[in-house]
Order: structure tokens, then sequence, then C-alpha cells
């Protein structure tokens, strides 16, 4: 069959009323909602609170057996009227992501490949690196410009970046590990 330019846009033009025309008389919604009500039937919900800001938007996190299977915003939360930020909206996935580690990976200095090491060793390596660059680099005295000597107890040689994806309490702990250390370049950056 040959088409012609003019016959190419009255097709496409009549073809594109007749799926604006069905669509308009189609509604949806109420498959949409029978769909959402199928997931969580027979689910048990929790309210829960977002692990993420200081916020506090509330959760309702749907369970089936052992398995979280939905959350989503409460919508009795005065703030945000049921509505999550994007990191809220993904903490589904703290617990049913597939391709989130479950265990320790390291990669030596040098290599392309990751090892499997037991949490034990990961411990005792940070520690171990922790307390001989405190010990080689921690300044525990330095003339002002009056040139007398001031106590600073800092440490410069570790800086600590926190992100979006650590909760407060873990902030906190982090907040108060660096300071104990004397670390002076704590930053955290929990925009989104």
């Amino acid at each position: 069959m040959s088409l012609s330019r003019r016959d190419f846009f009255k097709y496409a033009g009549s073809a594109g009323a007749g799926v604006a025309m069905g669509t308009a008389t189609l509604d949806l919604k109420p498959v949409a909602a029978a769909g959402t009500a199928l997931k969580l039937k027979e689910a048990k919900v929790h309210p829960g609170v977002c692990p993420y800001c200081a916020v506090g938007c509330i959760q309702l996190i749907y369970s089936k057996g052992d398995k979280i299977i939905d959350i989503e915003g409460h919508p009795d939360t005065p703030h945000t009227l049921g509505r999550l930020c994007p990191k809220g909206a993904a903490t589904i996935q703290l617990s049913n992501n597939p391709l989130r580690p479950t265990k320790p990976m390291y990669r030596a200095p040098g290599s392309d490949k990751w090892e499997e090491k037991p949490i034990e060793w990961m411990y005792e390596q940070i520690a171990k690196r922790y307390y001989d660059t405190r010990e080689k680099y921690f300044i525990e005295r330095e003339k002002d410009k009056d040139g007398k000597d001031v106590v600073v107890n800092r440490l410069e040689a570790i800086a600590s970046l926190g992100s979006a994806c650590i909760d407060n309490e873990e902030c906190y702990l982090l907040t108060k590990l660096n300071r104990t250390l004397g670390i002076v370049y704590h930053e955290h950056q929990a925009r989104v």
C-alpha cells in the first residue's frame, strides 16, 4: 500500500483523535483502586516512623508473613497528609532490595576485585586504622596568633562524610564518635 504524506497525516490524526476519545470516556480509577486493594488484602499494617530525617513522617508498613510488601505515608500525618519524600518512599528497599549487600566486602589496595571478609575482621581493621591515624596526626597544642600555646585537641587527617542513607540515630552516633576522636572535618549531606 502506498501512503502519501497527506494520507499519513489524515490517518495519524484520526487515530490520535480516536485514542483521545477512548481514554476520555474510560475511567481507570476504579481499576487502580481495586488493584491496590488486592495487593494489600490480608496484609497486616504496622504504623512506623520514617528512619531518615527529623521530620517524623508516619508510615504504614504492610506485611504478609515475614515480608514487607508495601510502605506508604499515613494520611493522618498532619504535616505531610500522607505524602512521603523520595527517601521515605524508597524505605521498602532497606529490607527488600536483592542488590543490597548483606555480607561485608573488602577490596585490597590495588586490587580490582571485592572479597568477602568476616565482620569482626572489618571492625578490627577500621579500629586499627583510626587508632594509627589518630596517634600519628593528633594535634594537642598549637600556637595562637599571639604565639601562646593553646590546647586544640583536634585531628585533621580524617574526614567524615555522612549520607542521606543513614538515619537520625546513626547520624547522632557518628557525630559523637567524630567529636570524641577530635575530628574537625565532619559533614553530613541529607538533602534529596
